[in-house]
């Protein structure tokens, strides 16, 4: 089986919009159960064989060296739940003293219970797609609404259990009428917020604007030396 760090496909040295009030570097894992037509991270996403794997030596050295001036890591995607064995990376990172904050789309509840139980995430930020009727068409057909009831419901639950660990957010695509972001806000349990985030079109010819935005254009970072990316008003992810 291969090592959780052979599906790293990116990695930033510094983002200060990733984690609101925080310095971190951000590690972009490959691959993704959603086919949403407005991804950004569209190759390492759903082609994630045709970007080069970044070796665990040169990230966690880069880690290590500059610990003092970062205060946390990103660990984002396509989909990281869906990587195997992801905790050891977590493991990796948490060994440096860093916090962490993963990006989900939230279809993985039993992984994120998981890495609940073993302490490996400080923040979970989980992505709301809009109501669960358009599902199908924000995720390219790989979602059905009792899908994402479903998976949601569990992470909602969850939640509860340590609000401090969750955020909640939701990118403002122009098929999402105010009725759609207030009934998606619903679907959260007393307590929580939806931050809105802003919709950023990606540079694709074959984008559609009914999905997500999670990252502006030239964000995918193939090199540990490459830089350039960057987020609208979030953290914004999936």
């Amino acid at each position: 089986m291969n090592s959780a760090w052979s599906y790293v496909r990116g990695f930033e040295r510094v983002s200060l919009c990733d984690w609101p009030g925080c310095n971190t570097s951000v590690i972009f894992m490959g691959g993704c159960n959603m086919r949403c037509p407005t991804c950004h991270n569209y190759t390492i996403a759903w082609q994630p064989e045709q970007v080069p794997a970044i070796s665990r030596q040169s990230i966690l050295t880069y880690l290590k060296n500059r610990a003092k001036w970062i205060d946390g890591v990103v660990v984002t995607g396509g989909e990281a739940t869906l990587v195997p064995q992801l905790e050891t990376v977590l493991h990796d990172i948490k060994a440096l003293g860093m916090r962490i904050k993963l990006d989900t789309n939230g279809m993985r509840p039993d992984v994120v219970e998981s890495l609940m139980q073993q302490q490996l995430v400080d923040l979970f930020a989980v992505d709301v797609k809009g109501p669960w009727e358009l599902y199908p068409r924000l995720t390219g057909g790989t979602h059905s609404p009792e899908e994402a009831r479903t998976g949601l419901s569990r992470i909602f639950a969850l939640a509860q259990t340590a609000p401090e660990a969750f955020l909640f957010r939701l990118t403002q695509i122009p098929v999402l009428t105010p009725d759609h972001i207030d009934t998606a806000r619903q679907y959260l349990p007393q307590g929580f917020t939806l931050k809105l985030q802003d919709y950023v079109a990606p540079r694709r010819s074959h984008a559609e604007t009914d999905s997500e935005t999670r990252r502006m254009s030239g964000d995918v970072v193939t090199r540990p030396h490459s830089a350039g990316h960057t987020e609208s008003a979030q953290s914004q992810r999936h």
